[in-house]
């Protein structure tokens, strides 16, 4: 193994070609996509979170723990952290590793526990490790140890796969010092910060029957061959090919170009898909294309509609925004209608809810209007905020069932609205205006509540992708806002609230309003379109 490849935790849920290209000297100086800002504002997010939690276990814990400060340089941090470990001190906070350069790794850890043989690893995030249920293993964190743990009967484990491959990362470097845990022991502490689940990476628990520590070991393995060759100049082991993470990796613009030039396959069929049709000589979007019906259907693919693909890819060839599926597109219609659109901050709550009113008469004017609040989440007025918004839909939906009138509201992906429905009438139950879960449950499973997201999906072939954001201009609709995006409300969010320690900047609430009320007129847009003869304007598949 190339002495200078040593490799973080990071690599092992990382795209093989990111690795390739971050360990390539030649590729030191080439330009990179700029930073994507939502990425950054999670960054800080977790940064800001590790930090309240140190602070808080710091407090709790008294003498048995220790600080190594974050913003020493990483030699400093490891020397410190071996001579914290040396003198057997029960909690290292910001524990630096020392470097494993006979098996190629690095890496620092939130927190160190000494156990009865040797220490372990805790990771700190900021997202939620645990679901209502029973079975995690757990320990208060007042006591992080565990020892200390016992099967919880409140909760069931969330799967993190990332997380426990990280954790598997620590283990083997703490392996590597002599001083670690025979255990394969790891716990996590999330975003609630109220407890640690323990995870034990040795229990066959992965697909196939693997352990979390055999998973990480051939990853590791895998990751570092590729990094080993980019370094040394070697022929590469992993080639550009489109994936999910390619959205916001730095390296996107490098890859993009070479995947067009070669017209590669992964534009149109991303994951493992991609790599299935190069297996059988499918490699580029013109091969996909050109196809026939009989030969698409036998494609080794996960898609349920193999046909689909090669629809996809001549459409691609076209630059064509859109397909039509089939010849009339039907889109279920109400004489009074409600598009909903919710705004979220991560995991601590949805903070509004906005609406745009449409169709006949219910004594409400039509249009836009929103619920919200603007105390930083979490905070008990996200119920005030979420009752008012059902008091009024609910008010809506009664005065047209009573005059007579059909009621539909719409959302896009039905996923996030659901989610937070179903979880502020749990977390608020009982506060006024909150309704039972069972009534929200019945509502999101009746006729009345569509998803715009899946009538596209049906009914369109979308080779660019099936967001709100690329779908809407083909009705031709656009955002005011030219920086409007899931990701950067996030940032307007802090703003808005002053999460910074900043006051609050009420120009970027009303940023975040113009916002909402675009993206419930962009579904309010798509569906009159998709309802009008404009739409047939759309190239039909079987014309193609």
């Amino acid at each position: 193994m190339d002495d200078r490849v040593l490799l973080d935790a990071g690599v092992v849920t990382r795209c093989r070609r990111r690795v390739h290209l971050e360990s390539d000297p030649a590729m030191r100086e080439v330009e990179k996509a700029p930073p994507d800002p939502g990425i950054e504002q999670r960054i800080t997010d977790a940064t800001e979170h590790r930090r309240f939690v140190a602070e808080r276990l710091g407090r709790m814990l008294g003498d048995a723990w220790t600080e190594v400060p974050r913003d020493l340089d990483a030699a400093e941090r490891e020397r410190l952290t071996v001579a914290a470990m040396n003198e057997g001190v029960r909690y290292i906070s910001g524990a630096q590793l020392p470097l494993d350069r006979a098996n190629g790794r690095r890496g620092a850890v939130d927190l160190l526990v000494r156990g009865r043989d040797g220490y372990l690893p805790v990771l700190v995030v900021r997202h939620k490790i645990t679901d209502p249920g029973s079975g995690a293993r757990t320990s208060p964190l007042t006591d992080p140890n565990p020892a200390s743990a016992r099967t919880d009967e409140r909760f069931k484990v969330r799967s993190h796969s990332r997380d426990q491959l990280r954790l598997a990362h620590a283990v083997r470097m703490l392996e590597a010092t002599g001083m670690g845990s025979a255990s394969a022991t790891g716990g996590v502490i999330g975003v609630d910060a109220d407890l640690v689940v323990w995870h034990d990476l040795r229990v066959p628990n992965w697909p196939g029957g693997r352990t979390a520590l055999a998973e990480y070991d051939a990853r590791f393995a895998d990751r570092l061959a590729v990094a080993s060759a980019a370094a040394t100049g070697a022929e590469p082991l992993a080639r550009p090919s489109r994936i999910t993470e390619c959205k916001g990796c730095p390296w996107w613009p490098t890859c993009e170009r070479q995947l067009r030039a070669d017209r590669d396959v992964s534009l149109v069929v991303r994951g493992e898909d991609a790599v299935s049709l190069r297996a059988i000589g499918v490699s580029t979007v013109d091969d996909l294309a050109r196809l026939s019906p009989s030969a698409a259907e036998a494609l080794p693919l996960t898609v349920a509609r193999t046909g689909d693909v090669v629809l996809l890819a001549k459409a691609w060839l076209r630059e064509l925004p859109l397909v039509r599926r089939v010849r009339r597109l039907s889109v279920p219609r109400a004489e009074v209608e409600v598009d909903v659109d919710m705004e979220s901050y991560a995991d601590s709550g949805a903070y509004m809810w906005g609406c745009w009113l449409s169709g006949a008469d219910v004594g409400e004017e039509p249009g836009y209007r929103a619920f919200a609040t603007w105390d930083p989440l979490p905070s008990d007025d996200e119920a005030r905020s979420f009752a008012e918004f059902w008091s009024w839909f609910s008010s809506v939906r009664e005065r047209a069932l009573e005059r007579g009138l059909t009621f539909r509201a719409y959302c896009y992906n039905e996923l996030a609205e659901n989610r937070w429905m179903l979880a502020s009438a749990e977390r608020f139950a009982g506060k006024p205006g909150v309704p039972p879960v069972s009534e929200v449950r019945a509502f999101i499973e009746s006729d009345e509540w569509v998803d715009l997201f899946a009538t596209v999906r049906d009914q369109f072939l979308c080779p660019n992708g099936k967001g709100l954001k690329v779908i809407a201009p083909s009705a031709g609709f656009a955002w005011r806002d030219p920086e409007a995006s899931g990701e950067n409300s996030m940032r307007w969010y802090r703003d808005a609230v002053g999460l910074d320690g900043a006051p609050p900047v009420a120009a970027q609430r009303d940023r975040i309003l113009r916002y909402n009320e675009d993206d419930v007129r962009a579904t309010w847009t798509i569906r009159r379109w998709m309802s009008s003869e404009a739409a047939l304007a759309v190239p039909f598949a079987e014309d193609l």
